[in-house]
């Protein structure tokens, strides 16, 4: 019995090893990025051609295809896109439009599509060849290969507040030629005044019934505008991979330092909805008062309207109702304002902020996730400014929020100078190392200076003790709070293995304080700096 349980686990612990191999080996298993190897091209440009999985199984590996290359080698002999893409009247946009597939409008038959590819493509790769001229090849398997020999490079981009703003300008604020809506009845593209939203909101990642793909959207809208705007001699965007997806390309695009707020009839001050007739003061559905946001404010901290709304621009509550509905995936509201891996939730949000430097070191060491007490609602949830039980609707509704918001109070200090102790003489360990002298109002000034000017930390942290809760983790927030000993024990208390003990805590708490904020000394292996050995 004792042997079959012994090689049972020498068992599991063979699986184990093999587990770790395979995943070291296979980078593409979990998601786990591929590494270049050292003097691998990589490009922005790659393109894979496997146009004939329309017709079934591939016969042979895809084409990769380096779009950018051809274009130069094209624009030598005064070519352009027409050398290889046609076009066509768009009935829907009643307009000429360049096809993306190459050679051709429309995927007719395998045997016809492989021809358009091989006849084209090696015709031209033999004229150039003969020419003698770098070429292509001209051989099965020198385009169908197994082997990657180059790295994708490709960096996505969208249309952020600054870029935004110059086509809006570029176009004198013509929002048609851009935002469209589609008419089942006549077939085609109308322009709806005031209810322009972004492309990704109808142009999803796959084409799907009469609406193309975000990929195909962008490059037949954007390309053939810049292509017609290069024409009459005028400054344009890109029309090259490497001008929209190229990494460097991305950094020299203009940014407007001051971006006017853009004109959608958005409010300054709302109350955050919880249904149908929500009054200012109380919700009886949710027991809890109505949460007043500051919407213009919001706007400034974000560069796209869909970091909140995700799906379309209206409120939150039409998908996401409080008993969850189909329309919001069944996300009820509760948890779609309170997710924390939820960049749109409020505390996803408000969480992805905290990885600023001034803040990381209390916020995301080994003790992220401090426990709130329930007057950590009402950083949101405020007692409203006047008690009006009656619902108010419109101006009056913007005017409550606004009288909401000025009420709360700033924190940016902490107690007073004579109330925080200049020094801590930390001795609870003291063996082979003398005491720690800890600089203890330095390091909360520090602290306090960092986030003077942070409007997040200013009004959620609410109390004048709550910068000491970054170290004194779990316990309230106070002038004089319990000392580390009182929870953590001196030897490591097996019975509760989440708790470390004295000397781990006080490493741990200070050591990863330090690397997250980026402070260089004393390092972990420079113990002398904090504690001088003992003669």
């Amino acid at each position: 019995m004792e042997k079959a349980r012994a090689l049972l686990r020498w068992t599991a612990i063979l699986l184990v090893i093999v587990m770790i191999f395979f995943l070291i080996g296979s980078p593409a298993v979990f998601g786990v990025k591929i590494i270049p190897k050292e003097g691998l091209e990589t490009r922005a440009d790659i393109i894979r051609i496997e146009s004939m999985r329309v017709f079934g199984k591939l016969e042979r590996p895809p084409v990769t295809f380096l779009h950018q290359k051809h274009t130069e080698a094209l624009e030598k002999k005064n070519k352009d896109c027409s050398a290889c893409h046609l076009s066509e009247k768009d009935e829907v946009v009643d307009t000429e439009r360049m096809s993306t597939k190459y050679m051709r409008l429309k995927d007719t038959t395998k045997q016809a599509v492989m021809d358009i590819f091989h006849t084209n493509c090696i015709d031209c790769h033999k004229e150039t060849k003969a020419a003698k001229e770098k070429s292509g090849p001209i051989e099965c398997g020198e385009c169908h290969q197994d082997r990657v020999t180059v790295m994708s490079s490709w960096k996505s981009i969208g249309m952020d507040k600054s870029l935004h703003y110059r086509h809006s300008k570029a176009m004198d604020k013509k929002c048609e030629k851009c935002h469209h809506e589609y008419n089942e009845s006549t077939k085609k593209l109308f322009y709806a005044k005031g209810q322009e939203s972004t492309c990704r909101y109808c142009h999803q990642k796959t084409t799907e019934d009469n609406r193309i793909s975000l990929r195909l959207a962008a490059h037949l809208a954007c390309i053939d505008c810049h292509r017609e705007v290069l024409a009459k001699d005028e400054s344009a965007g890109p029309i090259t991979c490497n001008g929209c997806h190229d990494s460097g390309e991305q950094k020299l695009i203009e940014k407007v330092k001051t971006v006017p707020r853009m004109p959608a009839n958005q409010p300054d001050f709302v109350y955050i909805k919880t249904g149908k007739g929500d009054g200012t003061k109380f919700n009886p559905a949710t027991r809890m008062n109505l949460v007043p946001f500051n919407h213009q404010a919001h706007e400034t901290y974000n560069d796209t309207c869909r970091i909140c709304h995700h799906a379309d621009l209206n409120a939150c509550i039409n998908c996401h109702t409080l008993d969850g509905a189909k329309e919001g995936n069944f996300v009820k509201l509760e948890q779609a304002m309170h997710r924390m891996n939820a960049d749109q939730s409020c505390m996803g949000c408000h969480e992805t902020r905290q990885t600023d430097q001034s803040c990381v070191g209390c916020h995301t060491s080994f003790e992220k996730k401090r426990q709130q007490g329930t007057s950590g609602c009402l950083n949101c949830h405020m007692v409203p400014k006047s008690q009006i039980a009656a619902e108010v609707q419109g101006d009056d509704v913007k005017r409550e929020a606004a009288g909401t918001l000025e009420k709360r109070e700033a924190m940016t200090a902490t107690y007073n100078r004579s109330d925080i102790p200049e020094t801590v003489t930390i001795n609870t360990l003291m063996n082979k190392y003398e005491p720690v002298k800890l600089p203890h109002r330095k390091i909360v000034q520090t602290m306090v200076d960092n986030i003077n000017r942070n409007k997040l930390a200013n009004y959620f942290h609410h109390e004048k003790g709550t910068v000491c809760q970054g170290c004194h983790h779990n316990s309230p927030a106070a002038k004089e709070p319990p000392k580390c000993v009182s929870c953590h024990g001196k030897p490591f208390n097996a019975k509760d293995p989440f708790k470390p003990g004295l000397m781990a805590a006080y490493h741990r708490q200070c050591m990863e304080c330090h690397k997250a904020m980026g402070i260089k000394k004393p390092v972990s292996t420079d113990c002398i700096a904090c504690h001088q050995k003992r003669s």
